[in-house]
């Protein structure tokens, strides 16, 4: 679902943009917090990170197997065979 904010940003001379303060509070973004940026169609999407599994996307009951986090649902599917 995409929503017009009627804020708009440039971008700096090193290719930045500010993340307005009322989208930062409402998304609980604050300094040091990582946020992912990705493209669909011709839309450049950000959104705050929130680590999931690479399998199901779940993001609770994460383990980290070779650098990817995987959940224990998944876990225990792979354990059976599934």
């Amino acid at each position: 679902m995409q929503r017009d904010t009627g804020i708009i940003r440039k971008v700096d001379k090193l290719g930045r943009v500010v993340i307005p303060m009322e989208i930062r509070n409402q998304f609980e973004i604050v300094e040091g917090t990582p946020v992912e940026m990705f493209i669909e169609n011709n839309n450049i999407i950000l959104r705050k990170y929130e680590p999931n599994c690479m399998f199901c996307g779940n993001t609770m009951d994460l383990i980290q197997f070779k650098n990817k986090l995987i959940c224990k649902d998944c876990i225990e599917k792979i354990d059976k065979g599934n």
